[in-house]
């Protein structure tokens, strides 16, 4: 199969307040924010420059009958973390907890880089990652 990873689905307990903290604190670019019949709300954002978006979906919300019953189980902070790789993570811990981005795990060294864990309002998880320099020991 040829494709392209182009969006991933982020549950959320309200959009407008996930919209902000990425937009705002994050410094995510808005892709999508569209108003559908029926009150439903498409949004998304990510990374600025990248094609690759986060479907906010608020808890509760689906268009469809069937969109319901599969999502019914679904809620915020049930995922493992979500990568962003960053030229350097110890700038981006800074530049984020000035906004007020909760970091459970502040820069830590490994031996494959650099990383640090923040949570969004809702608990999901995201994790910054500056991988080793090309001259460091494999």
């Amino acid at each position: 199969m040829e494709g392209k990873i182009s969006q991933i689905t982020l549950v959320v307990s309200n959009q407008a307040k996930a919209l902000e903290f990425y937009a705002e604190k994050v410094g995510f670019e808005k892709k999508t924010d569209v108003s559908l019949p029926g009150g439903y709300r498409w949004v998304s954002v990510g990374p600025k420059g990248q094609d690759l978006e986060l479907a906010l979906w608020e808890v509760g919300s689906a268009v469809d009958p069937a969109q319901r019953a599969w999502s019914k189980n679904w809620a915020p902070a049930t995922s493992p973390p979500i990568v962003l790789r960053v030229p350097d993570t110890r700038r981006a811990y800074e530049e984020l907890s000035a906004r007020g981005v909760e970091f459970p795990q502040p820069p830590k060294e490994y031996p494959w880089g650099v990383a640090a864990t923040f949570r969004d309002p809702d608990g999901n998880l995201f994790s910054i990652s500056q991988p080793p320099p090309p001259w460091a020991p494999k």
